[in-house]
Order: structure tokens, then C-alpha cells, then sequence
């Protein structure tokens, strides 16, 4: 009979099976156990934002662009402001039904509904359907209630000044870019600082108000600008210009008013012009600069003025020495001479700037270097150019393409270099702007300080802190006071002569001081020399009383005009600007 096995072999073998199982269980628990335990608390923030990306949008929230406000008799002015409308925009994801949404889109805001259809099928979380849609548009569109479908509020630009300034101003473009003008010039500080919300969304892609995962950053408006800019002159050297423009056939004028004892511009302004609020219209972008700071051009016999502040400056003449003109120069193998024909007799620097003489401008150079055009001449001439009126440099102003102008270097350079710097004696062979040339004779008749050109008289923070912008010099010293006061008078001359051989409109009261240059200035033909039938006309001038409140610069090219180009071309609009300011009180009279 076979042996059974006993009891206890039988319990030990079931309990080796029941502590195997239960290990085996152990384990598996264990398992579980570390992996839950590394998923959860080791890999938590891993998971955690993995899913939070399914869920978060991302939201810019811009900034509020800064004002920007203009002096008026009344007050501060703006004269541009923003104004809010809405972008409409689709995250595909959420639309079910991206053909009939279109239609009922299309239906709102006009346009093509297969194009809205084509963008809502996009794989982009992000798709812009419309831009400048109106507060009732907006509402709309929220009444659809649907998923996928929304609007953001954007602040867009508004010129309530129409084309007052515009190319002073600038624009923003559809990307809320500032471009050209002061929008440029002063991007950063105009557009602000943008906020951005980070939200975390339900399956509609409606963000969930109460998350601690919505994370909020306040955008920070920009800041306000407050112009020098006077709108009165401003709006009165517009009219004047249109009117000269379509008078003298010009091909474009330029012409800037500023203070030369801050270096505050009060007006600068271009003709032809366009409104900004409808800069996507215009075919011509040249409209967009502002020609005052960008258009360098050789100056002609407005530069004189300058030769003459060099040589005084450096005691080579005095404002009542004469000499003998012989009526032309012969400079490495040319001959220099004067427009009109004058003939070989003595002449002095009145008569020189009287007469605007090319040979009384190249005698004084001379001068510089001691009786002839040498390197000691042009090392000088050139140093009060760059070094002292700052010319062949940008001046700093806030606008967008300022342009610096050139002056040659004063090193012989095998091509004539002496001819050259004769020419620039009287304005050829260098180029610069309007307001340049404005910077420069500031510096002399304010007595020798060079500020910098500036238009900001103000910036405001969003918070209201007021900075006020304090006139910058740029340099000291540039010439002797004495030098402003002698170039006062010889500009004064200047008008009262012009004034007395039958410019009647140069008649102005003896209770201010008005002076000025006139300039014809030669265009340079691309093939070589000059055109002997195009000119500039320009012009140079101040108004004061007791000492001198404005200058005023004016560039018309190309004129179509019965003489010379800068007395029939830039002689009456500065005339017509001169008797403007005096007339409506912008003018303080001599106290005597």
C-alpha cells in the first residue's frame, strides 16, 4: 500500500505557495508603488506642465501707444491720439464648422467667406481673420458664442490735425510699427511695454477665471510726447508753402523755424505733403519724409554767411575790411567768377554777402590761409565746418531718415582739391539739410553756443511724471559773441539793400530786427558739372527784437521763377513767414 505524504509536508508545501504568491504580490505592489511614487512627486512638474500645454493659451496684452501734444495759444493741443478697435481672430482647433461660421462671419464684417473659411482650417492655435473691426462689429461677433472665435481690442492711431505736421509726425503702420517722423524716431518710448496673460482654458478654449496657473503681467502704457512745435506758426508755414509751391512751380520746399537760443524748433514743414490717417493711399513715399532734416542738398549763397563767421572768428577779416576784387580766381586751372558780372574794383564783406559774390567767399578763404587756398586754408575752413557748425554730421533731432549731409575731406587728393573747397566757400561741393543750416547760423547769432536741434519739449510717463527735455548743448564757444553780433548787422544790411533796389515786401517796422541770405544754388548734373538751366532757391533769415528770436531757413527746388532763383524763389517765403510771425504777435518788439 503506498505512503501517503504527511499533513505537515502537505501545509509546508501550501504555505510555501502562499508566501511565494504574497511576495510575488509584494513586489508587483512595490512596483507600483515606486513607479506611482516617480511619476507623481519625482516626474510631477514634467506631468503637470504637459498637460497644462494642452490647456494654456498664450495672450499679449499691448500697451496703450503715448499721445502726442502740440503748443497752442490755448494750450497743449493733441495732435495725435488712439483710438480703440478689434482684431477677430479663430483658433481652428475649436471650430466644428469652419464653412458655416465663415458665412456668418462674412456676414458681419464683409469680405471673401472663403478666405475665413481657408483660415479657420488652419493647424495654427492663432489665425487673424479681420483687423479695425468696429465696437459693433465686436458685439456681433460675441453673440455668435462661438467656440474658437474671438476679438482683441487694438489701439489704433488718429490724426485729428489732418495733415498738419504730418511728415514732422509720422505714422504707425498695420504691425503697430512707428515709421518715419517722431512715431520712429521715438519708438520705444511711444510704444509702451506689453503685457501678456497666460491662461489655462476649458475644452472651448474659454480662459478659466479661477486658476492659479493664469498668470497676469500688466502692460505699461507709453509715454506721451510734448512737441516744441508751436500749431499756429506750424498751420501758417504750411499755407505759406502751399501757396509759393504751386506760385514759383516748385518741384518740392522745405523750411524750418527754430529757436536758436534753445534749439527748440517751433515749425517745420514740407510741400507737398499727405494725411496720415490714410498713409496706405499714398503711391509717392517720398511724401512720408520730412525733407527739412533729409534733404541735403549743396546749399549755394546761404553758405557764405558761414565763410564769414569762420574769418571773423579767426580775426582774418573784420566786418568793415575791403578789398580788391578782381573780379574772378583762377584755382587748379578754373576760373571762379560771380553769376552777374560786377567787373575788378573793391569790394568789402558787406558787399560780398550783399552781392553774394563767389570771389568775395574765396578771397576770405584765402584769408584763412594766409593770402591763397592751401592746406592751411582748408584744414581750417574745415574744422569750422565739421568741428564747430557741426556740419556733415546728423544733428540728433527726433525724426526717423535724417540725413548728415557731406563735406570733403581736407587732404589733397590729386583731384583738385583746392577748386573744391573754393566751391564750398560759396556752397557748392558740400551738402546739407534745412535744419542743419539752421543749427549752424543759430550758433552764431545766439553768440557761440550750438544746441541741439530738438523737437520734444516734454515727455510724460504713465504713472504722470512729467520730464521736461532742457536744451542740450552740443558745443560751446563756437564762434566769439562778437562774431553774432557783427553777422547781426551785416544780415540786416542784407534786407535793407535788397529793400532798397525794389523788394517792397522786405519793408518791415523799425521795432524788430530782421536779416537774411539769399542762396541760388547750382544742381549737379549726374553726368558731370552743373545744369546750367536748374537752381535751388534758398534762403537764410532771423526775426527779433532786441536780440533774435527765430531762424529760418527755406529750401524751393527748382523754382520756376523770372530771376535769380534764391531771391525770387526763397527771398519772399521767408519774407511771407518773417512778416507772419511779427504780425500775429510771435515777435517781441525792441524795448527802444
Amino acid at each position: 500500500m503506498p505512503m501517503r505524504p504527511s499533513t505537515d509536508t502537505t501545509n509546508n508545501h501550501s504555505l510555501m505557495r502562499i508566501r511565494l504568491w504574497y511576495g510575488l504580490i509584494v513586489i508587483v505592489m512595490a512596483i507600483f508603488g515606486i513607479r506611482l511614487f516617480y511619476l507623481e512627486i519625482i516626474r510631477y512638474d514634467y506631468y503637470r506642465k504637459t498637460a497644462l500645454n494642452s490647456q494654456l493659451k498664450q495672450y499679449q496684452i499691448p500697451a496703450e501707444r503715448g499721445l502726442i501734444k502740440a503748443h497752442d495759444r490755448d494750450g497743449l493741443v493733441p495732435v495725435v491720439l488712439n483710438q480703440t478697435l478689434y482684431t477677430l481672430f479663430a483658433d481652428p482647433k475649436f471650430i466644428k464648422n469652419p464653412e458655416e461660421l465663415s458665412y456668418k462671419v462674412q456676414k458681419i464684417i464683409g469680405g471673401r467667406a472663403e478666405d475665413y473659411e481657408n483660415a479657420m482650417k488652419q493647424s495654427s492655435r492663432y489665425v487673424v481673420l479681420a483687423h479695425k473691426l468696429k465696437a459693433s462689429q465686436k458685439k456681433r461677433i460675441e453673440d455668435l458664442h462661438k467656440p474658437g472665435l474671438g476679438t482683441q481690442a487694438v489701439s489704433y492711431r488718429t490724426y485729428p490735425q489732418s495733415t498738419l505736421a504730418s511728415q514732422l509726425l509720422g505714422f504707425v503702420n498695420d504691425n503697430g510699427n512707428g515709421k518715419y517722423g517722431v512715431e520712429q524716431a521715438l519708438e520705444p518710448q511711444l510704444r509702451g511695454t506689453p503685457g501678456q496673460l497666460r491662461a489655462v482654458t476649458d475644452v472651448n478654449g474659454v480662459p478659466l477665471a479661477a486658476t492659479k496657473d493664469n498668470v497676469e503681467t500688466e502692460a505699461v502704457a507709453g509715454k506721451d510726447i510734448v512737441l516744441t512745435i508751436n500749431l499756429g506758426v506750424q498751420a501758417q508755414l504750411e499755407k505759406i508753402l502751399k501757396q509759393y509751391f504751386e506760385k514759383t512751380e516748385s518741384k518740392g520746399l522745405n523750411a524750418v523755424i527754430i529757436d536758436p537760443n534753445s534749439g527748440q524748433v517751433k515749425a517745420m514743414a514740407n510741400y507737398p505733403t499727405y494725411n496720415p490717417a490714410v498713409f496706405s493711399k499714398v503711391s509717392d513715399q517720398t511724401l512720408f519724409q520730412n525733407g527739412t532734416v533729409s534733404n541735403a542738398i549743396e546749399p549755394g549763397s546761404i553758405m557764405k554767411l558761414l565763410t564769414t563767421s569762420a574769418a571773423l572768428d579767426q580775426d582774418v577779416i573784420t566786418p568793415t575790411t575791403s578789398f580788391y576784387d578782381p573780379s574772378y580766381w583762377e584755382v587748379d586751372g578754373f576760373t571762379i567768377n560771380d553769376i552777374e558780372e560786377r567787373g575788378a574794383k573793391n569790394q568789402t564783406i558787406a558787399t560780398t554777402l550783399n552781392l553774394s559774390l563767389n570771389t568775395g567767399a574765396t578771397w576770405m578763404l584765402m584769408q584763412m590761409g594766409g593770402g591763397e587756398i592751401n592746406s592751411k586754408a582748408r584744414n581750417a575752413w574745415y574744422d569750422y565746418m565739421v568741428n564747430h557748425f557741426q556740419l556733415g554730421k546728423q544733428t540728433g533731432i527726433e525724426q526717423g531718415y535724417e540725413a548728415a549731409g557731406f563735406i570733403p575731406l581736407p587732404k589733397n587728393n590729386g583731384a583738385g582739391i583746392n577748386l573744391t573747397y573754393a566751391n564750398s566757400s560759396f556752397g557748392q561741393a558740400v551738402t546739407m539739410t534745412p535744419l542743419q543750416m539752421a543749427g549752424a547760423v543759430s550758433s552764431v547769432l545766439n553768440g557761440g553756443t550750438y544746441y541741439q536741434p530738438t523737437i520734444i519739449d516734454q515727455t510724460i510717463s504713465a504713472s504722470g511724471k512729467v520730464s521736461d527735455n532742457s536744451p542740450k548743448i552740443v558745443k560751446q564757444h563756437v564762434v566769439s559773441s562778437q562774431v553774432g553780433i557783427d553777422l547781426k548787422k551785416l544780415m540786416e544790411y542784407v534786407i535793407e539793400r535788397h529793400y532798397a533796389v525794389g523788394f517792397n515786401y522786405l519793408n518791415f517796422s523799425s521795432s524788430y530786427s530782421v536779416g537774411g541770405k539769399t542762396g541760388t544754388a547750382q544742381i549737379a548734373n549726374p553726368s558731370g558739372g552743373y545744369y546750367s538751366d536748374k537752381f535751388n532757391g534758398t534762403y537764410v533769415g532771423f526775426v527779433g527784437g532786441d536780440r533774435v528770436e527765430y531762424v529760418i531757413v527755406i529750401y524751393n527746388m527748382q523754382p520756376v521763377v523770372p530771376g535769380y532763383a534764391g531771391s525770387f524763389g526763397g527771398q519772399p517765403v521767408f519774407a511771407d513767414i518773417a512778416h507772419m510771425l511779427i504780425d500775429n504777435g510771435y515777435v517781441t518788439p525792441k524795448n527802444n
